[in-house]
Order: C-alpha cells, then structure tokens, then sequence
C-alpha cells in the first residue's frame, strides 16, 4: 500500500508561485506512477499532472502547461508540483495520487490518494 501526505499549500496571489509536496510511503515495491488532481468547490476533481516512475515523461493538463511542472525524488519518495504564474483559477484542493500501473490522466486508475492541500489564489 502507498500513503500520501501533501503539503505546501496556502495563499498566494495572481502571477505568484507554490510549491506542493507529496510524501509517499511505500509498503509495497512498485514502480509508482504519481499525479496531481485538484477539485475546486462545486467542481469534479481534475487531472493537473503526472509523473512516470523515472520521472522522465510527464503529462500536464492544458490549464497547467508552461506554468506547473511535476517532479519526484524517488529516493526520498517525493513528488513536486511547482506552480507559477498562478491564476484565481487555480483555487482549488490539490491531490497527491499514486499508480500501480504507471501515469495516466484518468483519477479512477489511482488506487492511492492523499487527503489534498488547500491552494487559493486571490485576484
């Protein structure tokens, strides 16, 4: 099993930067994909971005492109989300999330979710 802790969170304001973190701990071997979800209120969640396990291909949602950029330390089970140019859009929960069979953008293929990181964005 994997349990995920996010952290980093908080208030910052239009055209700054955050920097989430996702500690992993594994009970199991395995070659991990990791991801970012976030869910604004009255919103479904949605895919932000993931990670291979060599953390040489990655994956980013449009809104997240040029702008975020995911990263992990597998020796110290980590995983990044370095926001810039922050948006009032960006505003949501943010999800760490971790997959068995590597990184997709779908959440139902991540069995493993943190309790998520408040990010608000003022205008």
């Amino acid at each position: 099993q994997v349990h995920l802790t996010e952290s980093g969170g908080g208030l910052v304001q239009t055209g700054g930067s955050l920097s989430l973190s996702c500690a992993a701990s594994i009970r199991r071997a395995g070659s991990y994909g990791m991801a970012w979800f976030r869910q604004a209120p009255g919103k479904e969640r949605e895919f932000v971005a993931a990670i291979r396990w060599s953390g040489f291909t990655t994956y980013y949602a449009p809104s997240a492109r040029g702008r975020f950029t995911i990263s992990r330390d597998n020796d110290k089970n980590m995983v990044f989300l370095q926001m810039n140019e922050q948006k009032p859009e960006d505003t949501a929960v943010y999800y760490c999330a971790a997959h068995d069979g590597g990184a997709t953008m779908d959440d139902a293929d991540y069995a493993y979710w943190g309790q998520g990181t408040q990010v608000t964005v003022s205008s």
